[in-house]
């Protein structure tokens, strides 16, 4: 049963960690390495390099320049494009690094499956914020923003202090995913279309209106 209950812990940990990277990687790193710094719970060998101040320090101050650049429209978005080439490499990473190297092939799995769930997060995020441009106001945005910080917040922490509670709403967010991600790549190609067509279209013309010439009156004949 203890066997179990340390798989268990692994495994949540590996998958929360890629998991929260998708939506926030520099606020994971910063949890996990406080959290292991301080001695709160104890991280596998092959992730403790997360603990040590100089990361600490890097995400923390990453952390702080996304905590604004999260929060207005459109900068939001291009921030979002930038990390699809850092959060899910480095979602992969982390979950691999959490499987505490026992093995190269589980940590592989665990790699190909964590940059998955991390890809699959963050287009989740990145889609539902296109979505939440289309509004003018940015209070959507602010709103998106802390409920996604707190998100990773209260879901580390389940997944470090309640592992198996932590796995079965992952699969049910999973199976929310599923349902959820054709939808919002069907309004982001209506709402690429609508941008593209705005650059493309042009000003309509008017023709000038030609009269018709008025009729001519033939002139009396004269006798």
């Amino acid at each position: 049963m203890e066997h179990l209950d340390q798989i268990t812990a692994a495994i949540a940990l590996s998958m929360g960690a890629a998991w929260a990277s998708g939506i926030n990687l520099y606020a994971t790193i910063l949890v996990l390495g406080l959290m292991g710094n301080s001695g709160t719970m104890a991280l596998p060998e092959t992730m403790q390099i997360v603990q040590e101040p100089l990361v600490i320090g890097a995400s923390a101050l990453m952390y702080a320049v996304e905590f604004f650049a999260d929060k207005f429209p459109g900068i939001d978005t291009g921030w979002d494009a930038i990390h699809t080439f850092i959060r899910i490499p480095a979602g992969a990473a982390l979950a691999a690094a959490a499987t505490g190297g026992v093995d190269p092939s589980i940590s592989l799995a665990a790699a190909i499956v964590g940059g998955s769930l991390t890809a699959a997060t963050h287009a989740t995020k990145a889609g539902s914020r296109v979505m939440i441009n289309t509004s003018p106001e940015p209070v959507t945005n602010w709103v998106a923003s802390i409920s996604e910080d707190l998100a990773v917040f209260g879901g580390l922490w389940m997944a470090l202090n309640h592992p198996a509670l932590f796995l079965a709403m992952l699969i049910c967010f999973i199976l929310l995913l599923v349902w959820l991600l054709p939808k919002l790549w069907r309004g982001i190609k209506k709402v690429l279309g609508t941008i593209v067509g705005l650059f493309k279209g042009k000003k309509p013309t008017v023709e000038p209106m030609i009269l018709p010439d008025p009729p001519q009156i033939d002139s009396p004949k004269e006798d």
